[in-house]
């Protein structure tokens, strides 16, 4: 019985961090890393996942946490929250890359690349993926000009573009990234 776990939203300037945490019941096709996935085919994946996962959960932190804790606490953070959903006892838990943010939960472990070898984290970085990026479109209808829909908070011309020209939205940009900081004055 293996828990996968796997986090998106490191790199991006706004919205959340989200964490995914898949344990599956049998095989589903097509599983691999979210990055690698149409967005199509990583919300079809996601409905499968969604029905046929044993237990599935989501843990988010958000921008002011973020800028409070720092990034490696606050992926540590994500993943805990969503792994707290979860029934956990005498289950394996991979966490994708090469820190164990779980170290402190028995069981857990890290490997690198998890998520294009381990279904379960590829299921965890597919439902987190598919999450975060609803997240940002819905977010997108409140603040059109920002175009979240297209960059997710990624640090993108069209993002650049709209913090020079618009500035920052303070409960969605994290303020502690250079990037955004410097469009705080």
């Amino acid at each position: 019985m293996i828990i996968g776990v796997d986090e998106v939203g490191r790199g991006c300037w706004a919205g959340p961090l989200v964490a995914g945490a898949v344990e599956l019941m049998g095989l589903i096709d097509g599983l691999t890393d979210s990055k690698l996935l149409s967005k199509k085919k990583r919300e079809q994946l996601d409905l499968l996942i969604r029905e046929q996962a044993a237990q599935f959960a989501l843990g988010w932190v958000w921008p002011a946490e973020i800028d409070e804790l720092g990034l490696t606490e606050a992926v540590r953070l994500a993943m805990q929250r969503a792994v707290d959903k979860l029934t956990i006892a005498d289950k394996r838990i991979i966490v994708d890359g090469n820190i164990n943010y779980l170290k402190d939960t028995l069981g857990s472990s890290c490997m690198i690349k998890a998520d294009l070898t381990t279904p379960e984290v590829s299921a965890a970085s597919i439902i987190a993926k598919v999450a975060r990026d609803a997240y940002m479109s819905e977010l997108a209808t409140r603040h059109r000009e920002y175009g979240f829909e297209s960059h997710v908070g990624y640090g993108t011309k069209q993002h650049v573009q709209a913090l020079a020209s618009l500035g920052v939205i303070h409960d969605v940009h994290r303020m502690s990234y250079k990037p955004v900081a410097r469009y705080t004055l």
